[in-house]
């Protein structure tokens, strides 16, 4: 893999120098061109374009998802021990001439956490574990009784609360793994338990397409899917007064914040957006959704929400009146929506979290540390039982860090993850217990709707 630096000096050469940069045949056309204009069989890492389709990959078809795009930062986050030798597997195209990155990779730091990381947890072991593997299976089996009895002896609202819970857990403890291509080597297994995300109202492939895009630009101001998916509603993104964004409303966001996030569950199950799968997020961010790989998902994605919707919103009616197969459907997604949402919202949304990491980059044109961007916007609570009700979410700085492990094994490298970070000066937010991390999101969720990070200082000068 070239250093970033030659790879600028790459994107002005043209024919036979192209060609050499590449290490191809002169009788080779490589070609240059803008990152808009990948086609859909193609991914662009470090500003060279590569054939996607080329070669099979061990993790599965499902990387396919990102074709037509610049993926360096998301290759980089799963890949955390790859090099050239790697990337040497895959057919080169060319180049792509507008490269840039607002990160960089192989600071200290990340040298640092991931030499000890693996120490704990030796490469190639870090898939899921027995205890994984049963915990997952419970809550498998338990959304499996609870769907039985909802639809051959209906609905209740005691069954409408634990089926509900139930399908959160699901989201939190098994699809999660699975769609990160951490609970196992097989990639078989982990499209699997990927698809519980189809099973719990929302969808494999529009979850990858948006949640692979948070994790690779996490709090970026432009970048991160999840950082505006709540608005106009909420405000999670604490922008300067007098932004267009902001509204009258958000003052008062922190009273209705919860309230707000109940309708997860209904703007997830009735969106459109499973109809073409290109989750409009992410779209905004800049990712390309045009290639055969989603293009050949969408029968599917379509079919398993039909039956979705058939089991959880139309068997009720099958049972009882239409206000009371009402009630219970939206009692089944609100007690869904709280425990998936709330604990989501608790992860970046915080006081004293990074909202814009790249800011030094945008300032003084030098990229910053991802692994240390990625510790700064996120905050950890809890321990291991925390983990087991969560999926190892309450550990999402070691999530973020790496994305690819299995969240049984965040309790072990946490303590290690919080000493190195003390060692380099980077901020580390853990909070002992759950409710101390969702006061510090509420507190955050109201300074960001008054905007009162931004109110004027006469006496400071500010």
């Amino acid at each position: 893999m070239a250093p970033e630096a030659e790879l600028r000096n790459r994107f002005h050469l043209k024919g036979k120098e192209a060609a050499a940069a590449l290490n191809e045949p002169e009788t080779t056309k490589s070609r240059i061109c803008k990152t808009h204009e990948l086609e859909g069989h193609e991914v662009a890492i470090e500003g060279i374009i590569y054939d996607i389709t080329s070669f099979y990959h061990p993790g599965g078809d499902s990387i396919r998802i990102f074709g037509g795009n610049d993926v360096t930062v998301q290759y980089k986050m799963i890949h955390p021990f790859h090099s050239s030798k790697q990337l040497e597997k895959m057919q080169k195209l060319g180049i792509v001439e507008d490269y840039k990155t607002d990160y960089q990779f192989g600071t200290p730091f990340e040298r640092e956490i991931k030499k000890e990381v693996y120490k704990i947890v030796p490469k190639g072991n870090d898939y899921g574990t027995w205890g994984y593997f049963i915990r997952a299976t419970f809550y498998i089996l338990l959304l499996a009784v609870c769907e039985f009895i909802w639809v051959r002896d209906g609905s209740s609202v005691p069954l409408a609360i634990v089926l509900g819970i139930s399908q959160a857990f699901i989201g939190l403890n098994v699809q999660h793994d699975g769609n990160h291509g951490a609970a196992s080597k097989k990639p078989w297994v982990n499209d699997f338990l990927g698809f519980g995300a189809d099973f719990i109202g929302g969808s494999k492939w529009l979850w990858m397409e948006q949640h692979w895009t948070h994790h690779a630009y996490t709090n970026h101001h432009m970048m991160d899917p999840d950082s505006f998916s709540a608005e106009p509603m909420l405000l999670f993104n604490d922008y300067p007064l007098g932004h267009p964004a902001r509204k009258w409303y958000h003052s008062f966001q922190a009273f209705f914040f919860l309230p707000a996030l109940s309708f997860y569950w209904l703007s997830s199950v009735f969106n459109a957006q499973i109809l073409d799968l290109k989750h409009r997020g992410a779209e905004f961010t800049g990712m390309k959704l045009e290639n055969d790989f989603i293009s050949s998902r969408k029968k599917y994605a379509i079919a398993i929400r039909a039956f979705y919707i058939y089991m959880n919103v139309i068997s009720p009616f099958q049972h009882h009146g239409p206000f009371t197969a009402i009630f219970h459907f939206m009692l089944m997604g609100v007690s869904e929506s709280l425990v998936l949402s709330t604990l989501f919202s608790l992860s970046h949304n915080f006081e004293g979290s990074n909202r814009d990491p790249t800011t030094d980059f945008r300032v003084t044109g030098e990229p910053v540390c991802w692994f240390k961007s990625q510790v700064e916007t996120s905050s950890t609570y809890g321990s291991h039982m925390s983990g087991w009700l969560t999926g190892g979410l309450n550990f999402q700085i070691e999530h973020h860090l790496f994305p690819r492990m299995s969240s049984a094994w965040y309790p072990y490298i946490a303590p290690k993850v919080r000493e190195i970070c003390e060692k380099h000066g980077v901020q580390y937010a853990y909070y002992p217990w759950i409710h101390q991390n969702l006061i510090s999101t509420f507190a955050y969720i109201h300074q960001a709707g008054i905007g009162s990070n931004w109110e004027l200082d006469p006496l400071s000068g500010n």
